[in-house]
């Protein structure tokens, strides 16, 4: 098969398999952090996790994203990427390290939170980087299938660390600093790979001079470059309907994710354990489901448009969110897990295939940067939306109609504007 002659041929590049390693290391150790991260707050014995309290650990792994995102490339352009592999790795060991310490002194929360959001901060720089130096190790021509190969073997290498910490902590007796550790030895090994990469080989290969606008006018031209592409956006109105719907649905998965945890952890357990148990077998639920919306959605987005697949898509989790939600059960809340990761991640390609073949190249870009910054915006706000509603063992009938009108409401403003 061409597919795997090209795998093949990729992988016998040494640059390529160097900086391969040190994504699979860098995202498995933040896939470590993530959840030892989120059991600490929510599953921890000593800790009386609220709503509220998940909407903070979600804000501390989602807003840097947003906020920093868009001006990573801008010193991107000035630093030597690996540097930012060796030193960002490092520099992320050492505060979760900080962060294990703080687990075990039981510090504030707020202090907490300020370590764990130190080391997501420094997350958006490498995987810039790691983007953006992909061309520098494989050829022009090979440049797609590296593409695909590396940001997939990457999200894997996350789940795996996720998995890999959720087995530690059960076996460790729910011992959230050890997994933390776990991350940090993970980082290190990133940053020890990065060294097999030559220094000057990842670029950028010209950093600053007089065709380089200064670090304060890098960033006043992203902040314009955004709203650039919000100005071409607002012209394109099938790319900016798609746009609008993923955010609201965006928004709803994000509070339904805040009720699962809450119910996991009060509800359908008596003790961290179990509790964590469920939780885990509800993300794997919902990782089979975005895995068949990869199957289906191109054969769905044949036959019905990609603006008619997330019409679906919405209409679907409008009934069935009610449906399956309110008995407040395992079993139904496990099958809406699977359906609402089929109907999100199917929504998720519909668009993106509509922003890339409706947007210009040029501004393309910057529209994914806006895209980028309301897809965690939304997933932020509807966890404080949801902890200002839900009940501490999660259980919340409000929650769960208003959800369902939500995706109603998104179905019913894409249908309207087809066929106006």
């Amino acid at each position: 098969m061409p597919v795997v002659g090209d795998l093949r041929a990729l992988l016998r590049l040494r640059d390529f398999r160097n900086l391969l390693a040190v994504r699979l290391f860098s995202q498995a150790a933040d896939g470590v952090y993530q959840v030892a991260l989120a059991t600490y707050v929510v599953f921890s014995p000593e800790k009386q996790t609220s709503p509220a309290a998940i909407a903070s650990a979600m804000a501390v792994l989602l807003l840097p994203y947003s906020a920093i995102g868009p001006f990573a490339g801008v010193l991107l352009d000035r630093w030597r990427r690996r540097q930012v592999f060796l030193y960002g790795n490092l520099l992320r060991a050492l505060l979760a390290c900080v962060t294990a310490v703080l687990i075990v002194i039981h510090v504030p929360d707020w202090l907490f939170y300020a370590s764990a959001l130190s080391v997501t901060a420094v997350n958006r720089f490498v995987l810039a980087g790691l983007a953006a130096s992909l061309p520098h190790v494989v050829r022009a021509d090979q440049l797609v299938t590296a593409n695909a190969l590396s940001p997939t073997a990457g999200t894997l290498a996350a789940v795996a660390g996720g998995g890999l910490a959720f087995l530690v902590r059960l076996l460790a007796s729910g011992s959230n600093a050890l997994v933390v550790l776990l991350g940090a030895t993970l980082y290190l090994f990133a940053a020890l790979v990065s060294l097999r990469l030559a220094i000057g080989l990842l670029g950028p290969d010209h950093r600053g001079g007089p065709e380089h606008p200064s670090l304060l006018e890098g960033i006043a031209l992203t902040v314009r470059g955004m709203a650039e592409g919000l100005r071409h956006l607002a012209g394109r109105r099938e790319a900016a309907r798609a746009l609008t719907a993923m955010t609201l649905m965006r928004f709803c998965y994000g509070a339904l994710t805040v009720m699962l945890l809450m119910l996991c952890r009060y509800s359908w357990s008596d003790n961290e354990s179990d509790g964590l148990a469920l939780l885990g077998i509800a993300v794997g639920v919902s990782g089979a489901g975005f895995f068949a919306a990869a199957l289906v959605t191109p054969w769905l987005v044949h036959r019905l448009g990609p603006l008619g697949w997330i019409v679906v898509c919405a209409a679907a989790s409008a009934v069935l969110v009610p449906a399956l939600g309110l008995f407040f059960a395992p079993g139904p809340m496990l099958v809406a897990a699977f359906v609402l990761g089929l109907a999100t991640q199917g929504a998720k390609i519909s668009t993106d295939t509509v922003l890339q073949s409706r947007v210009d190249d040029e501004f393309r870009g910057r529209v994914f940067s806006v895209y980028d910054v309301l897809f965690n915006i939304a997933f932020v706000g509807a966890a404080a939306v949801a902890s200002l509603m839900l009940p501490a063992d999660g259980r919340s009938v409000a929650l769960l109609v208003s959800v369902a009108l939500l995706y109603a409401a998104t179905a019913g403003f894409l249908r309207r504007r087809r066929f106006t």
